[in-house]
């Protein structure tokens, strides 16, 4: 199943122009994903606007990417948009020829539909959607995917164009992995295993894919601290994308996002300008009482369910208080009775402080109305509640109630207002 993120989805108002101030995803030097540079150069081209204007895109003339790439014409209507482009790797991998004009006519099962398949959600998020899956081809073979698809506009105003941009790579066979998988495992019984040295996903289009709970161990590797911060929170926003796709579900699935979002927040207080800038690009207000809303925000997105919001935050601030180390916010979690639900109730009750009643007010000097012969069964002193009844020209006196220190204290308050 695909998994869909949108790169603008923490703005307010969508149909604001975002004007210069969606910077670029700075991913360090070794910068190999191919739809990050995409997203790049869409920004580059905005130019103030709120979309690019579809006249300053040239798919043609980008060597990098746009071979790779496909342009849908939506200015005749958004039910069946042309194919105005189609880049010559996207179209040798499907097999396609000229006459695949529509996206109607775009094969079911081809690499191409997988991107075509997302359009309808640029038009309802109004920004770039980044997906990420896996599927079988038309050859019969697992095909990895990772794409984007950004608006673009003719008017300023409307969007009438979508650019997607798609990498790939199409694994092997099965008795071709099967006999990798042996070669691969008579080679590890004779050496150690070597510990990775970078991000998982750091480089080629098949990183960074959900995998089955038991193929997980190199997946579950923490970002280290010396990645950029914004490498860091496209990680963590890939992985809540997931959640948000199965509507958090998987518990698994909802603690590594959890995990990465903490991973993300330490890297936040090694660097707080970038942080800074990150949030204030996204339009996220800081929160002097819940420091890591925005954070929540940021991972999750703006629109994210509220309550979830609020609890994933106070998640956070467990973690930190609690000083847990990068990448192993999942084992704790995981560790916890009654899990994130625990969490959060143990972070309210110690942000809570403890409430300190104000002493009741003393009535040792004031007079008594009346004394009663009654066994109250309290020390000399005391005080206790007398329950009467008005009888005649007095009161009768019908019970003695000592032991709710509540009642009384709440009748010496009363007494003594």
């Amino acid at each position: 199943m695909d998994t869909a993120r949108g790169y603008g989805e923490d703005r307010q108002d969508r149909g604001q122009e975002p004007a210069g101030d969606v910077p670029p995803l700075e991913m360090g030097t070794d910068e190999r994903r191919m739809h990050v540079r995409a997203y790049n150069h869409w920004v580059s081209l905005l130019g103030g606007r709120a979309y690019p204007s579809i006249h300053d895109l040239n798919p043609e003339g980008i060597v990098d990417f746009g071979p790779h790439s496909v342009l849908l014409d939506f200015s005749q209507g958004i039910e069946n948009p042309a194919i105005a482009y189609l880049g010559r790797a996207l179209r040798e991998e499907c097999a396609l020829d000229a006459s695949i004009t529509h996206i109607s006519d775009v094969p079911a099962r081809s690499l191409l539909s997988r991107l075509t398949d997302h359009y309808l959600q640029i038009i309802a998020n109004r920004a770039p959607i980044g997906f990420e899956a896996e599927f079988v081809g038309t050859r019969g073979n697992n095909t990895l995917y990772r794409g984007i698809l950004m608006p673009f506009s003719s008017n300023e105003d409307t969007i009438d164009f979508i650019y997607g941009v798609i990498n790939w790579k199409e694994l092997v066979d099965a008795e071709t992995q099967a006999r990798l998988d042996a070669e691969v495992e008579a080679s590890l019984t004779q050496a150690p295993a070597p510990k990775p040295s970078a991000p998982v996903w750091a480089d080629g289009p098949s990183g960074g894919f959900e995998e089955p709970e038991a193929a997980q161990t190199l997946a579950e590797e923490p970002l280290t601290l010396a990645a950029s911060l914004p490498d860091q929170l496209l990680l963590a926003q890939q992985t809540a994308a997931a959640v948000r796709a199965a509507d958090t579900r998987s518990r698994a699935a909802l603690y590594r996002a959890l995990s990465r979002a903490h991973d993300f927040a330490i890297a936040a207080g090694e660097d707080p300008d970038g942080y800074v800038a990150l949030r204030d690009a996204a339009g996220i207000t800081a929160q002097a009482r819940a420091p890591m809303t925005p954070i929540v925000k940021l991972v999750f997105g703006a629109d994210y369910d509220k309550t979830r919001v609020t609890e994933f935050a106070a998640v956070l601030s467990h973690a930190e208080r609690h000083g847990v180390p990068a990448g192993e916010l999942a084992a704790f979690l995981d560790a916890q009775e009654g899990g994130i639900k625990g969490v959060v109730k143990a972070e309210r009750a110690a942000r809570t402080p403890a409430r300190r009643a104000k002493p009741a007010p003393s009535l040792d000097n004031r007079p008594a109305l009346a004394t009663v012969k009654l066994d109250s069964g309290r020390a000399q002193g005391e005080y206790l509640v007398l329950l009467a009844r008005a009888h005649g020209d007095g009161v009768e006196i019908m019970a003695a109630i000592a032991d709710d220190p509540a009642l009384t204290d709440r009748a010496l308050r009363r007494a003594a207002a």
